[in-house]
């Protein structure tokens, strides 16, 4: 760590880097149910940041948040929809799984953002 830098600092870069590798699962996911259910809509894409600096957070976080609820609104559709005791499906599970790390890792993100401008 740099003297420069607060701990709450290199935990935010942290938790980027952990979007930007859960959001590249995710897209693989995403691909893999669009490709085994041709007959439903696609997942909504998630854009992946392009670095885990403070200039992507602030540029591109406000979007970030809004395609992953439009993700985590999809699954619950598809969720609602589907047959709950019908043969386990590999593809949702994986797409559910890396939505839900997804939001755990924004949640975090968040309460870092809100922890560091009360400062």
């Amino acid at each position: 760590m740099l003297e420069s830098e607060s701990p709450m600092e290199v935990r935010l870069v942290q938790l980027l880097g952990s979007v930007i590798t859960t959001t590249c699962s995710y897209a693989l996911a995403r691909l893999e149910f669009a490709m085994k259910h041709r007959d439903l809509p696609a997942p909504p894409l998630i854009d992946r940041l392009p670095d885990a600096s403070a200039e992507s957070l602030a540029a591109r976080w406000a979007e970030f948040e809004r395609q992953l609820d439009d993700a985590r609104r999809f699954l619950r559709r598809i969720d609602d929809a589907r047959n709950k005791r019908a043969v386990y499906d590999p593809s949702y599970a994986w797409l559910l799984r890396t939505t839900r790390e997804l939001d755990q890792y924004a949640r975090a993100v968040r309460w870092v953002m809100t922890v560091e401008e009360g400062r």
